[in-house]
């Protein structure tokens, strides 16, 4: 679905909402200055497109994204990177952050995600599952363990009591897709909405909701935030009827 496409339709699917947080300008329209939004890089388009619906409700504001794995941009606020916000794509990394006093607003989660396979276009090894992806003769690749998607991936695999040896571990979800859809490896375990990103250059193979994992993403203000304002309005924006629509747009899940 093409940007202006997928604005429509997100619009569409809010104006069925209660219209609550939905285009209601309030005190935002007073909001300024720059919002340095650190996000999960499962987040990326999503929260790129969010960005520039937030900007359109309150143009004197500009949005500056950092987007990584979650247990590096967690590393990197506690090391005094200028992050006003911090949307993680598990609780782990929040509880880091939220126990170091690192939040200053209670965490609160905008979103829900499952774990797909993907394979390149046309799926030309007929991978159907999980199990197959036991086959040595495949090139497999995840994300590194600590990376929240290869902590959920390790899950997903001993759910289905499947071993794995991958060719590479990624620091991000987005290293998974790139060497998928480059022809480097044949298979990968990503998010859905990752599968759904990559559009004719990938394929998903559905992963069981019996062996999948619910991936939580929750968002805060951090404690150290030099523009709190902006940062908690970009945190409502994301929460409202909007910006949910945004997000289910993209593959998403309700929280």
């Amino acid at each position: 679905m093409s940007h202006h496409l997928r604005r429509r339709a997100a619009v569409a699917v809010c104006s069925l909402l209660l219209a609550a947080g939905c285009g209601d300008d309030g005190d935002e329209a007073q909001t300024q200055g720059t919002v340095n939004v650190f996000a999960a890089a499962s987040l990326t388009a999503a929260f790129e497109e969010l960005g520039e619906a937030f900007t359109d409700a309150n143009p004197e504001v500009e949005v500056v994204f950092n987007f990584a794995a979650s247990s590096e941009l967690v590393t990197q606020i506690g090391e005094g990177a200028p992050a006003d916000v911090f949307a993680s794509a598990d609780t782990s990394n929040m509880t880091k952050l939220t126990d170091a006093g690192g939040a200053a607003s209670e965490p609160v989660v905008v979103a829900t995600n499952v774990l797909e396979i993907i394979v390149e276009s046309g799926n030309p090894r007929g991978i159907t599952g999980v199990a197959d992806l036991a086959d040595q003769d495949l090139v497999v690749v995840i994300c590194a363990p600590e990376v929240p998607c290869g902590r959920y991936a390790a899950d997903v695999l001993s759910a289905a009591g499947v071993a794995v040896t991958p060719k590479s571990l990624e620091q991000n979800v987005k290293g998974v897709v790139s060497k998928v859809t480059s022809g480097e490896a044949d298979a990968g375990i990503v998010y859905r909405t990752d599968v759904i990103a990559a559009a004719s250059d990938a394929e998903g193979v559905a992963i069981p909701a019996d062996v999948n994992v619910l991936a939580e993403y929750p968002i805060a203000v951090t404690e150290q935030a030099a523009n709190p304002e902006a940062a908690q309005a970009f945190v409502d924006f994301v929460l409202s009827a909007e910006g949910q629509a945004i997000l289910a747009s993209f593959g998403f899940l309700a929280p």
